[in-house]
């Protein structure tokens, strides 16, 4: 009998440890489930829900507001999405707000996010229907993956034959890469190059330090002037010159002088014309000495000729 006290002492702390765990339980999963706050509800409509099930949260800023109540298939391509969110989130929610599906991690369950609106709009009112935004299917993304991976392989193989041409090719940048002499060469002229770039560098200095003739026929004004004012000299010079020539060819002393260099370039003239007229009359007989040799080689050709006439 003694025994009997602490046997019903053991029962009643397994019976109100069982206890506390049940209400624990029944707070957690009604917290989870908005089952003792004030709420409101949302709906949205979505082509597809991409695995969402009732019961997955619903996100508002990053923040767990409430839960998805009920998923309900309208048409083959509509399907109705009522939530349950806390009533002190209404007055940030908008009316232009968005609803889209994403997931809680890589691998997560399924979340429904709602996207703030703009502040300038009322805010929604219990059962309002909000815009919503077509979530992203996997098989979309396994698509583009693909697409991704043969590029890729695409890529990969234009790498290897670019690779396998640089070195087995003759291209100009294979042999930079791989022929010695070339490389060389190319060294070679890219040294000439800057050593004329150097000369060039020197070349300008000296042309702009204004002390040689054409540094100074390119910079200095009074320079310039002066060259100029020679050949205005020497244009007149040579002016008074052939006004000179001409006063010497009337003159009586020189007259002799004259004529006899303009018969002699008048003789000229004449030899050259007859040794041209001459050169033509020879065109003219190898010519017909050539024809006539022709006729006799080929006189059927000249019958046909003179019967055509």
């Amino acid at each position: 009998m003694k025994k009997e006290p602490g046997r019903t002492w053991k029962l009643g702390m397994f019976v109100a440890i069982g206890l506390t765990l049940f209400i624990f339980t029944i707070y957690f999963v009604g917290k989870q489930k908005n089952l003792f706050g004030s709420t409101f509800h949302l709906k949205a409509k979505f082509k597809t829900v991409s695995g969402l099930k009732v019961g997955n949260n619903v996100r508002f800023s990053g923040i767990n507001v409430g839960t998805v109540d009920e998923i309900e298939l309208i048409t083959d391509t509509s399907v109705l999405v009522d939530l349950v969110i806390k009533k002190s989130i209404q007055q940030f929610i908008k009316t232009d707000a968005r609803a889209s599906i994403g997931s809680d991690g890589l691998m997560g369950d399924k979340v429904l996010t709602i996207s703030p609106g703009t502040g300038n709009k009322s805010q929604v009112k219990n059962n309002d229907l909000i815009v919503s935004k077509n979530a992203i299917e996997m098989d979309d993304v396994m698509s583009s993956l693909k697409t991704s991976v043969d590029n890729a392989g695409i890529i990969t193989a234009q790498l290897a034959e670019f690779s396998f041409k640089m070195n087995n090719g003759n291209g100009a940048l294979s042999k930079l890469i791989s022929d010695e002499e070339f490389s060389n060469s190319l060294k070679g002229t890219l040294t000439n190059l800057e050593t004329s770039s150097e000369e060039f560098a020197k070349f300008t200095t000296k042309m702009n330090d204004g002390k040689g003739a054409l540094s100074k026929l390119v910079s200095d004004e009074e320079f310039a002037n002066s060259l100029d004012s020679t050949m205005s000299n020497l244009r007149s010079g040579t002016k008074g010159l052939s006004e000179n020539m001409e006063a010497a060819k009337s003159n009586i002393l020189l007259r002799g002088y004259f004529n006899k260099k303009k018969k002699a370039e008048a003789k000229k003239q004449a030899t050259l014309k007859k040794q041209e007229e001459q050169r033509k009359k020879n065109e003219l007989k190898k010519a017909a000495e050539q024809k006539k040799k022709d006729d006799l080689q080929n006189p059927r050709a000249n019958t046909i000729d003179s019967t055509k006439q």
